[in-house]
Parts: structure tokens; sequence; C-alpha cells
């Protein structure tokens, strides 16, 4: 009873990008009439087809239909052996339905592609520039990275240079160029060097980049010196030529005068001069006591330092200027969602945070390797102090002059809004960010 299937070949093999078919015999082992429905089961179901999807058949009577394979050319298909199996069910005897099994090889195809960023940089004495390695086919891709320079005046260095590139992923490196050579002042000199990816069984892969150097002094200090050097001429012509002479005029005259009158006076106010002497003498004393003192009191209380401004505190009275170092990593796996208000939250892993300490935090490193789409959210407590596309950023980091302080009351949590481009409804996949938080610890120690 029911159906019996078989494959025509169970051992296919498929290039990404095209189309490959098998055929499939259905026959009707049952008395009556049926009605077979065909449907594809394993993992390359999101990429196969089979035609007809139904079909009515005779007791006794053979149907054929046609398994099409269609990998698309892209990263999400790995290379490998895909076991599949075509089901055929029976409307009139499905405890007797049947799968006919076999297996499609997806042969593997690379796609390799290189960035730099920025391409022309402007430095006086080191410049940086970031270059990307994306891996859009489907096998992991073993990568050299060399840079060259043409002319020999720029000193270039990766951090790393040998990676492995896992398919529909991207590796970021930092390369450092310095010119050899540095000048004070001239026209700005266009220094070219060249990057390479080197991967086996494909063409070497070259982006072109370019330092601009500049002179080491600013462009604006020669006219700011001459501008001065010509005020400072014209004040001391000015000074010679008409201040200076009025001034040791009026200065003789003044002399002249003031000695005729002391010279008249000096007699009477003699003794007056002598006692204000004396008060001058004995004030002079007095200020300089005063001066000795204060610098005593300055010495015994450490000269005004950090010592003696106080402790910075919260509004709980907590101080947040000391504690102990701490650092942790809070990393997403978040569901896609249709709904981009939805969001999934996340918390400090635990025993990161002691739960009567005050965190302090100071840095802060956001990651999304993948390039999900999305937002981003952190939260301290019920309140958003941070939120961001994730389509905004692989790699950012922020560093505050003002900590954000969280209390054992106000937690801190990191939110998702996972919204996956071209997913299927409802939505399927996961969004995986990640950021890592350092900071300080205070508060009193756990009881």
């Amino acid at each position: 009873m029911g159906a019996t299937t078989s494959l025509a070949s169970r051992q296919l093999s498929v290039t990404p990008g095209q189309a490959v078919e098998a055929t499939v015999l259905v026959r009707n082992n049952g008395t009556l009439v049926d009605q077979f429905t065909l449907d594809i089961v394993g993992d390359s179901r999101e990429w196969t087809e089979v035609t007809p999807r139904v079909m009515n058949l005779m007791p006794g009577q053979d149907g054929q239909a046609t398994v099409r394979f269609a990998p698309p050319r892209d990263s999400s298909v790995p290379a490998g052996q895909v076991p599949f199996g075509v089901r055929v069910l029976s409307r009139e005897d499905p405890p007797n339905s049947s799968v006919a099994e076999g297996s499609v090889d997806v042969e593997p195809f690379m796609d390799l592609q290189l960035e730099l960023s920025p391409k022309t940089s402007r430095c006086r004495t080191k410049a940086v520039h970031e270059v990307v390695v994306e891996n859009s086919g489907n096998y992991p891709i073993p990568v050299e990275v060399v840079t060259n320079d043409p002319e020999e005046q720029l000193k270039l260095s990766l951090d790393h240079s040998s990676l492995t590139v896992q398919p529909g992923t991207s590796a970021f490196l930092k390369l450092r160029a310095k010119p050899y050579d540095r000048f004070l002042r001239g026209a700005d000199k266009r220094l070219p060097f060249g990057v390479t990816a080197i991967a086996p069984d494909q063409p070497p892969v070259n982006m072109d980049g370019t330092v601009v150097q500049q002179q080491m002094l600013p462009k604006w200090l020669l006219p700011a010196a001459a501008a001065v050097l010509a005020a400072a001429v014209v004040l001391a012509v000015l000074w010679f030529t008409l201040v200076k002479p009025t001034v040791q005029t009026a200065a003789r005259e003044a002399g002249k005068t003031a000695a005729e009158e002391a010279q008249a006076e000096l007699k009477d106010k003699a003794d007056l001069a002598e006692r204000r002497a004396v008060a001058a003498e004995e004030k002079a004393n007095a200020a300089q006591k005063k001066v000795d003192d204060m610098a005593a009191k300055e010495g015994a209380g450490g000269g005004g330092g950090v010592g003696g401004r106080g402790a910075t505190t919260d509004e709980k009275g907590v101080d947040i200027s000391t504690g102990s170092a701490v650092d942790f990593r809070i990393t997403t796996s978040a569901d896609a969602q249709s709904d981009p208000a939805e969001f999934e939250s996340f918390k400090v892993p635990a025993g990161a945070i002691p739960p009567n300490k005050t965190l302090v935090l100071t840095d802060i490193i956001l990651q999304n390797p993948r390039g999900d789409s999305g937002t981003l959210a952190i939260k301290r407590g019920d309140e958003v102090l941070y939120a961001t596309g994730l389509q905004n950023f692989r790699d950012m980091d922020f560093h505050f002059l003002e900590p954000w302080t969280f209390s054992p009351d106000q937690p801190l949590t990191v939110e998702v809004s996972c919204q996956l481009p071209g997913a299927p409804e409802p939505a399927t996949g996961k969004c995986t960010p990640a950021v890592s938080f350092s900071g300080r610890l205070s508060g009193p120690a756990p009881s």
C-alpha cells in the first residue's frame, strides 16, 4: 500500500549560482486512486524545488517529478555535502508515505575583497589606515596581507599579516605608515603605497593608498611671527622717538621739583620721616611673619594637592574617585524581530559586580563584527544613556571625561532590537553585537 519512491541519481554536484536537476519516480502501490504531495526535507530545502508538487496516480501507475537544486552564490550556503530527502505523502494512506534520500555536493567558490580606509591620509609624522579583508565566498580562506612601498619613503607595519577569514565575515587590520624623512617647510609630499591580499588558488587582490606628508611647522606660524616682529619694531621706534624723550623730560622736571620741596621741608619733617620709617619696618616685619605662617600651614597641609580637595561623591555619598579596577563584557544573542520596537535585554555577567558596589564606567567598546542591523541601547535602570544603530559601526570606543555611575539599585543592561535585512516573515536569525566595559568599583566591601 502507499507509495514507492526512488531517485534516478542519489549523488549530485552543483556550483553555487547554477542549478542541477534530479528525477524522482513515484509508484502508487495501493488499490485506490491516490493523490501524492511531494516536498523536500533537509538543509537544502531553502534553495530546492520539486515539480510538480502534487500528482494523482491510478493504482499501479508510475509518476515522475523533477527536483531542481539552485544554491545562491553567496556565503549563506557553505561548501560540502548537503544531505536531502524527497518526501512523498499519500492522501489515502498517510502512514505508508515514503522518503527518497540523497546528497548534493555544493562546490566551493572564492570571493575575496580588499578595502582601505582612508585611501588618502594627511600627517606630519605618522598616519593610520584600516585594512578590511572580506570573504564573500562559501569556505574559510587563509590570507596573507603584505604591504609595498614603491618609492621606499614609508615605514609600513601591520598589527598582523596572516589570518583566516571565515565565509561571510570581514577581518580588520591596522596599518601604520611613517615617513622616513621629515621637513620643516615646503609643499606637501604625496607618498604612494600598496596593500595586497594573497590567498591560495586566486590572483592577488591589490589596493593602493597615499600618505600626504605635511611640513613640520604649522603654516600659520611664519606669518604670525612676522606680524609679531613688525609690531615689535613699530613699538621700539615709537619708544625711542616719542615716548622715551617725553618720559625723561617729565622725570627730570618732577625730580627737580621734588628735590626743592624736600629740601625746603627737610628740617620740619625729619622726625615725621623717621617715625614713618619705623612704622614701615614694623609693617614689613608683620607681613613677613604672616607669609611665613601661611607657608608653614601650606607645608603641613600637603601643599593643597588632591588630598586637600576632598573626595568626589555621588548623590548617595559614595566616593567614586577611588576604588578597584573592573572590566567585563556583555555578549548579546538577540532573535531577529520584524517590529523594531521589540528589544531583548542582556545583563551584566554574574559575579562581575558585587551587590553593594557602585559601578563607575570610564570606557566602553562597541563591537558588531558581523555587521548586523538593528538598534543597541545602554540603560541605567529604566534610563537610556546611549542608543545607536548596529549598522553604524563595526568597532567603536568611547572614553568619558565625566564617568557614568551605576548605584546598586540602578542596574546596567544592554538592550538589542535585531532586524536582519532580507529575512522572511516572521524574521529568523540572531544579532550578536557585544559591549566591553571598564572602570572602577566604589563603595563598602561586601558584608
